[in-house]
């Protein structure tokens, strides 16, 4: 399964999630060695950065950052898809949130602070309403009504 690329049939199709736990980012030179079930990581030259649930990371006493929700695009998007994660962080920029993305293989996810979480999902759904109107219209040129 290879995911849709088509731009418009993605933004229709965006079916945001927002998931009650609240995350957060936290840094360490190499990878710990502690049960911390992060939900994304990424190696940089300067060592890993996880995103965990907060609650896993103040059992082990960590210092985080960015207390955030996830929200989970369920449509599956191909990962050579063009322009939907541009389209999603516009909406979300316009509303005046930020956002942290993660690509996953089937499902993209949006990190956005724990305050802003509704309005964004709020944009997102009204984005991918919108999407999904104009998808469905017909352009008829004028000379041919």
């Amino acid at each position: 399964m290879t995911g849709e690329t088509d731009l418009p049939t993605l933004l229709a199709m965006l079916e945001p999630e927002l998931d009650a736990a609240t995350y957060v980012f936290t840094t360490f030179p190499e990878y710990p060695d502690l049960p911390l079930e992060p939900v994304a990581m990424i190696q940089e030259p300067e060592g890993w950065t996880l995103i965990v649930r907060q609650d896993r990371a103040c059992e082990h006493n960590l210092v985080v950052t960015f207390p955030c929700r996830r929200i989970t695009l369920k449509v599956h998007s191909s990962l050579a898809a063009v322009g939907m994660m541009a389209a999603v962080a516009r909406a979300l920029a316009d509303a005046g949130i930020s956002c942290n993305p993660v690509a996953g293989y089937h499902h993209d996810h949006l990190f956005v602070p724990e305050k802003d979480a509704e309005g964004a999902l709020m944009a997102i759904r009204q984005l991918s309403s919108t999407a999904g109107h104009h998808a469905n219209c017909v352009t008829v040129p004028a000379d041919k009504q």
